[in-house]
């Protein structure tokens, strides 16, 4: 089979494997199919490969090299958001409420984008990873409002970041901020945001080769997970 006119591996959903990643196309595609469960999605973030595909799509897996990071301790925070750190209106929360995160994530019209690529199905499987403690939401609450935030996978000291959302100014940038504070502090060495974001790069992410990434991507998930939910 054959995506962008480039080969690329289709899976087996009966035998749980990927193939290396240094096979992925140029664009970062690495395989087709096998299934969206969460064997099949922690080993694939366990091996530097996530998923990422539109509705009526087969389920695509990619890898792409240079790979999008951001260290916690070096997230940049610029002058306009000091006055919102400390704002009393908004409170900073942990898994309080995963599922309207996630479907905030993919209902919240993007600049540039017509329709989400959070499907259905994708909304299923990280439920199901929250549900078992390794996937988690960060959130801005305005009263009783959820105004902002983000969700991902955690492995080891690594968080893999999914999407994040802001319905008023600077909400998701919050979220973002005071989540690398509370990673640093619990001393997480590294997010994945996957591919090139000029908002993220602006918080300070960068390109991280994806030799470099797997190396640190290997040493990081075998520290101690902070499994169950993160409750703040």
């Amino acid at each position: 089979m054959h995506i962008c006119a480039m080969p690329v591996y289709e899976l087996d959903p009966y035998y749980m494997a990927f193939p290396p990643v240094d096979q992925a196309n140029p664009d970062g595609l690495l395989a087709i199919g096998g299934k969206l469960t969460e064997d099949w999605l922690l080993m694939a973030y366990q091996n530097g490969i996530f998923p990422w595909f539109s509705e009526g799509d087969p389920i695509m897996w990619w890898s792409p090299d240079p790979r999008f990071v951001l260290r916690p301790e070096e997230v940049k925070i610029s002058k306009s958001m000091h006055p919102y750190l400390n704002a009393e209106q908004y409170s900073f929360k942990l898994d309080n409420d995963f599922v309207q995160v996630i479907e905030e994530c993919s209902s919240v019209p993007r600049q540039g984008q017509n329709g989400t690529w959070i499907t259905t199905h994708m909304k299923d499987a990280y439920i199901a990873l929250h549900k078992i403690g390794m996937a988690h939401s960060a959130e801005i609450w305005e009263n009783d409002q959820l105004i902002g935030g983000l969700y991902g996978v955690s492995i080891g000291k690594m968080f893999f970041g999914e999407s994040m959302f802001s319905k008023k100014s600077n909400a998701s940038k919050l979220a973002l901020i005071k989540f690398c504070q509370w990673l640093s502090e619990k001393g997480f060495g590294l997010i994945d945001c996957q591919i090139y974001s000029a908002h993220l790069e602006r918080m300070g992410a960068g390109y991280m080769d994806r030799t470099c990434f797997t190396n640190n991507l290997q040493e990081l998930i075998k520290e101690s997970s902070l499994r169950g939910i993160w409750k703040l």
